[in-house]
């Protein structure tokens, strides 16, 4: 186990749960022997139709939710062990659809320093943190700042650096671009990009395929199971099979394709449009 431990920061055990319907009625399975291990440093992209488990994956990883069957370790602890939830919320933050949801005061670095003082870091400490967490994503320029003057991306990045602020090893963005504008999409998948670059280990839970192609491993759930585990690559070249779960090819992949059909020498496994572009620089 320890072998385990100093390589993954996530695994999941034949990971089953089920919500609870209204009295009388079955629990509602979202999960169904989910068995997933997470390397440190990684990136991460979890992905399906509305239904699929994914984003109720995501929150068993750091105890928001427990296993009604199986088990999730975090950083080798047990998430069904009281004892140890505060070590694992330290270790994996989330960061949620809403960005106003997630915004507590009425200045951007009060907002970030409210997590480090809550758990009682001193106050230089705090300082260097939230200011180390502000200029990671970018927004050190708006501290001063009310956040309803910021955009949705804006505010989705201050409720990043608030994630940052309690130095987390491992961030898990749930849904975190879907309220957002391309823009302000474009913004959150740099900053991800950035964090994974410097060494954080990153999940992604999204319906943008665009978004799930920049990761490094793509898992693919349906039906509260996981279908499909591989590099992006490898999942795009099972057009077929994602079609048949409802789920589109990235643009630049179907673009690469019908490319490919008319003749053109694209090589199989283009998925980004960079990559595209690239390709057909090449060409001429």
């Amino acid at each position: 186990m320890e072998t385990e431990k100093s390589r993954y920061i996530i695994n999941t055990e034949n990971l089953s749960f089920a919500y609870e319907e209204d009295e009388g009625s079955e629990p509602r399975k979202a999960l169904d022997g989910v068995t997933l291990e997470i390397e440190r440093g990684s990136f991460v992209a979890i992905v399906g139709r509305n239904g699929s488990g994914k984003s109720t994956l995501a929150k068993n990883f750091n105890a928001l939710l427990l296993p009604t069957g199986g088990a999730v370790f975090v950083d080798g602890l047990n998430t069904a062990d009281d004892s140890t939830l505060w070590n694992i919320r330290r270790c994996v933050g989330m960061v949620f659809q809403n960005p106003d949801n997630q915004l507590v005061s009425s200045v951007v670095e009060d907002d970030v320093a409210f997590g480090p003082e809550n758990i009682g870091v001193e106050s230089s400490e705090i300082r260097r943190r939230v200011d180390a967490a502000l200029k990671a994503v970018n927004m050190y320029e708006h501290r001063k700042k009310g956040p309803h003057l910021l955009s949705g991306g804006q505010k989705q990045r201050v409720a990043i650096a608030g994630v940052l602020a309690m130095e987390p090893e491992c961030i898990v963005f749930d849904e975190a671009t879907a309220m957002l504008d391309p823009s302000g999409r474009r913004e959150i998948m740099e900053t991800v990009n950035r964090l994974h670059k410097e060494g954080k280990t990153v999940i992604i839970i999204t319906h943008y395929m665009e978004e799930a192609a920049q990761a490094d491993r793509i898992v693919v759930m349906h039906k509260g199971k996981m279908v499909m585990d591989g590099t992006p690559s490898e999942i795009f070249m099972r057009g077929g099979e994602l079609a048949a779960l409802n789920l589109e090819m990235p643009f630049a992949a179907k673009l690469a394709d019908r490319l490919r059909k008319g003749g053109l020498n694209i090589p199989e496994g283009i998925i980004t449009e960079e990559g595209l572009a690239d390709c057909l620089c090449a060409l001429k």
